[in-house]
């Protein structure tokens, strides 16, 4: 269950950038980065003091589609054998500028992770 949860660190990001929605889980750090396993409201009271929401990839996705208009978008190619992502900003028509290409991944996972901190960080720099 834990992997479909982002991980700790990306967790830490989100919420610098203004993630604050209720989750399943969250992390608490007092007992060494694990997954707290019940639902957590985005008062940020109802977290741990030392830890912080645990969203799944889902809702982290979601979240960037609708708060920033930010989608991303992941597949297979099969002559390569890679996994390779793209950000689009649908909320002027496409395709970032410059293109947010993410290419030559050996798992979707790894394509995942990439698209999400890439996603941080382009939401960082606005």
């Amino acid at each position: 269950m834990e992997k479909e949860f982002i991980p700790y660190q990306i967790a830490l990001d989100m919420k610098s950038i203004g993630f604050d929605e209720p989750c399943q889980g969250y992390y608490d750090v007092d007992n060494g980065y694990s997954i707290g396993y019940a639902f957590c409201y985005s008062d940020r009271k109802s977290q741990p003091e030392n830890g912080c929401l645990a969203p799944l990839y889902q809702q982290a996705f979601r979240w960037f589609r609708e708060k920033y208009g930010l989608h991303r978008h992941i597949c297979y190619f099969e002559d390569t054998t890679v996994w390779h992502g793209d950000i689009y900003d649908i909320k002027n028509g496409g395709l970032m500028n410059p293109p947010m290409e993410l290419t030559n991944y050996k798992t979707y996972e790894e394509a995942e992770l990439a698209c999400l901190k890439k996603l941080i960080k382009i939401v960082k720099s606005k």
